[in-house]
């Protein structure tokens, strides 16, 4: 160990586990250091890198001589606090992820490429004298410019250009074309320091709701985990608003985390017409200029509450005074390559850190939150009724055995559909597989078109007329003849959600039908302009994934059917009940949300199934019991914890040597751990690459911590660690 006067130890976005150590500029003078500013350090061969200072020390294990001096500070203050940063120090510790990747990566790619961290003024758009004045009809032929007039004429200081983007799809042109007219002006300014849609709407809480907020609230100043168990319906982000309310009037700022970007619009706006304050939102859809202001506003305390998806869990801010995370249960919140974080867990550690109250909330919470309420580490808030008039629907299970079918819905379902669009209300049909159909088929020799990469069926795209896969992104042409057979009858197996849809149009051909799924909802404000379109009563049948089950409210659903309940029944994931019984209670409580009731229809080929029973039931906390019991049985996270090493090469041999190889390192250390596999991952072939896992599980959670922190450094040192592409996942959601 050399002794040194100031070492700077430096994270660098590369996959070296490890920090770096500097000397500082050959200038320096003695200027205050602190952890979290930004350097630009040389960096082998690539010449430059941007670094995060993450400690000063004296000492170093390398050779004075030998290490290179800083180019330059980026910033006179930190962009990341203390806090923050030692929230990043334990997640990389605790997912075993190199810190370099876990600091600079959780930055705006604007921050972590070294720019300057300032804000890009934001365009806004308004009105001209001549633009105020003028009538509708004046422009003939421009229904689009006309909207774009309308709209603006809503807010008389003017719209952010991202608003305008957000709102409407073809708006570009139509908007230069009104500059051209002279009817429309821009300017520029900084985000707004108060929120202009804000109009005060008086919501009395009921007795449940204003329970579970003062709960929430006498917790304010002080970490407690409150799991906020509510039915759907049951107002929860009523109780959100209000406990932020009283959370931003006492100065501090308010972080609430969803599982996915369509849910922030309708978030957004609900958030935006009750609190009078600056709201910004964050996640993967923003460009890199818009999520630097965010961040920015986040953490100079501009804006008081921050709405996002998992990744805004990394967000800088002045004074965080709570948490909340919405549909807690949901997957999305898990990060399933790269860093392999669970943001829902990372942000309960958040929550100890800064010690504040860390609200998860769910109708169907995981069962991970249910065993740490058993356990007493978590506090729950129970919301049981709905709010308003609106009562829970009838479920009803509908046997499908023998039954002639229409495509997939059988003749009972499409009645049932009949009647309630006969009462002018909507419908919602849930089937969680999109494309036309999962399997095309030969008729004569029962050939099955599969990707060549990942050795699995592709799906039919009609309105692409492709096949395609759905892991690795392959498409190729339909062929005009069976590979196998020359046969040239190739035959669609199985209903994906466009199916469904020809299926309707046959039946209900006066009826607008709208389709909600990742196909349809991929150009930036189609999400929004179909929410839209469904509280506008403008559609009359929508057919989605699990894109339609969570989170929504939509007053004029009556119906809602599950085309295939089955899905989930028999999963070779032990987790499949839990995520079944999750969305169907979920998409269930699509139906009857306002004054009229509602009913939900689940079509099974295994009507007698317990589950299904307990769901009708709407029993969520009794079909859960069910789960824990076979997870006890079986020593299964809650009940133990987990740790996945998965491995993928070209060559299937080489990565089976590489997992043995890595069994050997644990056999010397593992006592107390089970150990599986290796073993082929359920898919197989990803890509054109070889996939096999090695599972660790451990009833203590810190035993299996400490054995990790070992084994990863030595997997790095195996001989054929950098002839497979390798990663751990620690607490994995799934095994595919």
């Amino acid at each position: 160990m050399h002794s040194q006067k100031v070492i700077l130890r430096v994270a660098i976005n590369t996959p070296l586990r490890r920090l770096f150590d500097y000397l500082p500029p050959a200038d320096y003078q003695g200027n205050k250091l602190t952890p979290g500013l930004r350097l630009k350090v040389p960096f082998g061969k690539s010449g430059e890198k941007t670094g995060l200072l993450i400690e000063i020390t004296d000492s170093s294990e390398i050779e004075p001589n030998r290490l290179k001096r800083i180019s330059a500070f980026l910033d006179t203050e930190p962009v990341i606090d203390r806090k923050l940063l030692r929230l990043m120090q334990w997640a990389a510790d605790y997912y075993h992820h190199p810190i370099g990747e876990v600091t600079l990566g959780s930055l705006p790619a604007l921050i972590s490429q070294g720019k300057p961290a300032t804000k890009k003024q934001i365009k806004y758009w308004r009105l001209t004298q001549a633009g105020k004045s003028i009538c509708k009809s004046s422009i003939k032929n421009a229904p689009v410019q006309n909207a774009l007039l309308n709209f603006l004429k809503s807010d008389p200081d003017g719209i952010s250009q991202d608003a305008i983007r957000d709102k409407f799809t073809n708006w570009d042109r139509p908007l230069k074309q009104l500059l051209a007219k002279k009817l429309v002006e821009f300017y520029y300014r900084d985000s707004p320091d108060k929120n202009d849609l804000y109009s005060p709407v008086l919501i009395n809480p009921n007795e449940e709701q204003t329970k579970a907020i003062n709960t929430i609230l006498s917790y304010k100043d002080q970490y407690q985990p409150l799991l906020l168990n509510g039915v759907t319906g049951s107002g929860k982000t009523e109780v959100y608003i209000s406990v932020i309310s009283e959370i931003i009037k006492q100065g501090s700022q308010a972080l609430v985390l969803v599982p996915e970007i369509g849910l922030t619009p309708q978030f957004i706006n609900h958030f935006r017409s009750r609190l009078d304050t600056h709201i910004t939102i964050l996640h993967s859809a923003l460009t890199d200029h818009e999520r630097m202001a965010s961040w920015l506003d986040a953490s100079n305390g501009t804006a008081r509450v921050v709405i996002g998806t998992r990744s805004a869990l990394w967000t800088p801010f002045q004074q965080l005074g709570i948490i909340i995370i919405d549909e807690e249960h949901d997957l999305s919140y898990k990060q399933q390559e790269g860093f392999r974080y669970f943001a829902r867990d990372v942000a309960v550690m958040r929550a100890q850190q800064e010690k504040i109250p860390v609200v998860l909330a769910s109708a169907t919470p995981s069962l991970e939150s249910l065993f740490n309420v058993h356990k007493n580490r978590y506090k729950e808030i129970n919301l049981t009724q709905r709010a308003g008039n609106a009562q829970m629907p009838d479920i009803n299970i509908l046997d499908v055995r023998d039954n002639k079918l229409d495509g997939a819905l059988s003749k009972s379902l499409l009645e049932i559909i009949r009647q309630h669009l006969d009462k002018k209300q909507q419908v919602l049909l849930f089937l969680n597989r999109r494309g036309y159909a999962p399997v095309m088929m030969c008729h004569h020799c029962g050939w099955i078109s599969k990707c060549p990469r990942c050795n699995i069926q592709m799906t039919f795209h009609k309105t692409i007329t492709r096949l395609c896969c759905h892991h690795c992104g392959h498409q190729e042409k339909i062929p005009s003849k069976c590979p196998e057979c020359n046969g040239e009858k190739i035959i669609e197996i199985g209903h994906g959600t466009q199916r469904i849809m020809e299926t309707l149009e046959a039946n209900f051909p006066d009826a607008k039908i709208l389709r909600v799924d990742r196909d349809s909802t991929r150009r930036r404000g189609s999400m929004q302009n179909m929410l839209e379109q469904i509280n506008n009563r403008e559609a009359d049948i929508l057919v989605g994934t699990q894109m339609l089950a969570k989170g929504h409210h939509f007053p004029g659903v009556t119906l809602v059917g599950v085309i295939d309940a089955d899905q989930g029944l028999y999963s070779i994931d032990y987790r499949g009940s839990e995520r079944l019984a999750q969305i169907i209670t979920q998409v269930s409580g699509r139906s009857g949300r306002a004054d009229n009731p509602g009913i939900v229809v689940l079509q099974t080929h295994h009507p007698d199934h317990p589950l299904l029973k307990t769901l009708v039931e709407h029993d969520y906390a009794k079909a859960t019991s069910l789960i824990m019991k076979e997870r006890s049985q079986a020593l299964l996270p809650p009940y133990s914890y987990q740790a996945l090493l998965r491995a993928d090469a070209n060559n299937q041999q080489l990565v089976n040597r590489f997992l043995n190889n890595a069994k050997k390192q644990l056999n010397k250390q593992s006592a107390g751990i089970e150990v599986y596999g290796p073993f082929t991952a359920p898919i197989e072939k990803r890509a054109g690459r070889f996939r096999m896992q090695l599972l660790l599980q451990s009833e203590n959670r810190n035993q299996l911590r400490k054995l990790l922190a070992v084994w990863v450094t030595n997997l790095e040192s195996l001989p054929d660690a950098r002839k497979v592409r390798w990663s751990l996942d620690v607490d994995p959601q799934d095994m595919l």
